[in-house]
């Protein structure tokens, strides 16, 4: 089960192109975990494991950096944006927040008995069917939230927020993963 992590797409100049570019990612990252959660009642052979241990790392350390990307960021900033057509993706914006909170004891959970995995071990029974829970519940989350913002939030981003917003976001998504960017 080999990984590779494709490039973007889009840049920090795009950043609602650079956010679902992400959305990809996710999805990626949990198909891997959904299937390491098909097996995780017997040992990972060695690709599963590097798999696995991708996917948690994804979601441990880039995860978070793109939650800040639309909770510190984005979400901000349109609710800042007196635009009628904008309204329905602002009624989406506290529910996907909450999803962010929501997911976190999940992520966790998948992390704790990832873990075990990687370490060798063979996780109990209990462990086994906590892993499958988190990730099924992820997954059915993860491909709602990325639906809405795929195809509500980010579009009226694009549209109604102006250039110098979507300059400034790009500045602070940049600054999250420590790159520099050239102010246009």
């Amino acid at each position: 089960m080999a990984v590779q992590i494709g490039g973007s797409v889009h840049n920090f100049s795009d950043p609602t192109g650079f956010l679902s570019d992400c959305h990809r990612r996710i999805e990626m990252f949990m198909d891997v975990l959904e299937a390491v959660a098909n097996d995780i009642d017997r040992p990972l052979t060695p690709d599963s494991k590097r798999a696995l241990e991708v996917a948690m790392r994804y979601f441990r350390e880039s995860a978070p950096k793109h939650n800040a990307d639309e909770e510190e960021s984005l979400f901000p900033r349109m609710r800042r944006v007196p635009h009628s057509e904008i309204q329905c993706a602002l009624a989406k914006l506290d529910e996907l927040e909450g999803q962010h909170r929501w997911a976190a004891p999940l992520h966790a959970e998948v992390e704790r008995v990832g873990q075990i995995c990687l370490a060798g071990e063979n996780p109990s029974q209990t462990e086994v069917e906590s892993f499958r829970n988190a990730v099924s519940e992820l997954a059915a989350m993860y491909r709602e939230h990325i639906r809405v913002e795929d195809e509500i939030v980010f579009p009226a981003a694009g549209r109604f927020l102006p250039k110098a917003d979507k300059s400034a976001i790009g500045q602070e998504m940049a600054g999250r993963r420590n790159v520099t960017v050239r102010k246009p």
